[in-house]
């Protein structure tokens, strides 16, 4: 707080409050930042913990939205990123370098093991460019302009990519979107899209998608010919935004049977559950299914420098069909993200997270399910590895209720939560159809102690939101 001062003499801000000022004044606010009604200025940041300018401590359970999967300061990956500061801190995308070649190699050959399919690497930066890659990809092999994608998904905010990403607030302000996709529900069991019961899956809502490839009548394809309008469908295996839904085991499998059937290509967006955050590296992998093509992001290089990219088979993506200038960005494979990205796939491979992540979150997911058991405004818990799901809910444990899901991030977001016995915050990420699901990314070191911290910091947080929403 700025110090009581006579009148005529002027008031003294603290450097937080200068700073906050001036943002106020210079920043848009066009990004995400004042969805939060508290606002922090953070100093420094370490394993799973940030803290803020004052030195209070904050238990990070969103790393980032996933960026962040190795934790803070991570001694090994930083050090590659100052080797190669030192070395090759920067080199036009024209030319090549090891870092770039030995990274495109190591993806190639991870996903030629796991899937059994040969295929190239591009790069880019920020997921959602490598998404629009993926979009000409599709386009350039098919010829066609439409895809199919989810209700609740996310997949980007540049224009190409906002078109298959099923939120119209997203779109509202930007006029006519011609290409926007067209969206199928996603089988999100605790609210079934055919009503049929949180616990009762028989595949209706698959089922009711498969129908529209009957008839000529029904706008999607010519069943005589097998010639579908649309040219791929982008499909999260756990959608992100959408509140961290992990669909049933068989969906998948027989949605690529459908899209075989009509040449339409399957294109795994894993840019934020890709590199283990569900316990394997693509978080398809859990599905049984090859996709054509996968679109990776965000904790490739735990958010030390912008990198992403495409993986995609080799009939897509080789130079005969994609020639040289095909798609490009100024820093699409710059020598640090490159680097660094490298360090996480050396990491990996020295790391057993195939086993530690799915530990990790068997037991995390378990404290979540004693918490639903005391409280019926926990309306669901789930999870697959460490991407965890709090569905909060009003009294009945079924209706949406996005102000206490406010009300508790935002007491996190304080900083004086006091489980622990110490004065701490808790960061806590928000998404859902509705806003009322709280999504957990933590660390993919998060140790048991850590997880039954976070377990008290979130219920004394989720209490005092119960408290003030009854008041």
């Amino acid at each position: 707080m700025g110090q009581m001062s006579r009148p005529g003499e002027e008031v003294k801000l603290s450097r937080e409050e200068e700073l906050l000022a001036k943002e106020a004044q210079y920043c848009s606010w066009g990004d995400t930042v004042h969805y939060a009604k508290e606002q922090k200025i953070f100093s420094r940041s370490e394993g799973i913990y940030v803290y803020d300018s004052h030195g209070t401590r904050y238990l990070d359970l969103q790393m980032w939205h996933s960026v962040a999967n190795f934790g803070y300061k991570n001694e090994y990956i930083n050090n590659v990123v100052k080797d190669q500061i030192d070395t090759l801190p920067q080199l036009s995308c024209q030319y090549l370098h090891e870092e770039k070649i030995l990274l495109a190699e190591k993806i190639a050959t991870n996903i030629e093991k796991t899937f059994g399919e040969k295929g190239r690497v591009h790069f880019n930066i920020g997921g959602a460019s490598a998404i629009e890659d993926a979009i000409k990809l599709v386009r350039n092999h098919t010829k066609k302009n439409s895809a199919f994608a989810f209700m609740g998904g996310y997949h980007g905010r540049t224009l190409g990519a906002t078109a298959i990403t099923s939120s119209y607030r997203y779109r509202e302000h930007f006029g006519h979107f011609a290409d926007r996709a067209h969206f199928v529900p996603y089988p999100y069991q605790f609210r079934c899209p055919s009503n049929r019961g949180k616990d009762c899956c028989d595949m209706s809502c698959f089922k009711e998608f498969e129908k529209l490839f009957e008839s000529e009548y029904y706008s999607l394809v010519n069943p005589k010919t097998k010639n579908c309008e649309y040219g791929a469908f982008f499909v999260e295996p756990v959608q992100a935004t959408g509140g961290y839904i992990v669909p049933p085991k068989g969906y998948f499998k027989e949605l690529k049977k459908l899209l075989d059937r009509y040449g339409v290509l399957f294109v795994s967006d894993e840019v934020h559950m890709g590199f283990y955050r569900t316990g394997k590296m693509w978080a398809i992998e859990h599905f049984d299914v090859v996709p054509d093509i996968i679109v990776f992001g965000k904790a490739c290089t735990n958010g030390l420098n912008p990198l992403s990219g495409i993986w995609a088979k080799e009939h897509l993506i080789s130079p005969e069909v994609f020639p040289p200038g095909s798609t490009h960005s100024t820093y699409s494979s710059n020598s640090i993200g490159t680097a660094a990205a490298l360090g996480v796939m050396n990491l990996i491979e020295r790391s057993d997270f195939s086993t530690s992540v799915p530990e990790r979150g068997k037991y995390f997911l378990g404290r979540l399910k004693e918490l639903k058991k005391k409280y019926p405004q926990i309306g669901d818990v789930d999870g697959l590895g460490l991407a965890l799901r709090i569905e909060i809910c009003k009294a009945d444990g079924r209706t949406p209720d996005r102000e206490l899901t406010d009300k508790v991030m935002n007491i996190g977001l304080k900083g004086k939560l006091t489980a622990g016995g110490r004065e701490q915050g808790l960061l806590l990420s928000i998404g859902g159809y509705f806003k009322n699901v709280f999504t957990l990314a933590p660390s993919l070191y998060i140790t048991p102690q850590e997880m039954d911290l976070a377990i008290d910091l979130f219920e004394e947080a989720f209490c005092e939101g119960l408290k003030s929403a009854s008041t």
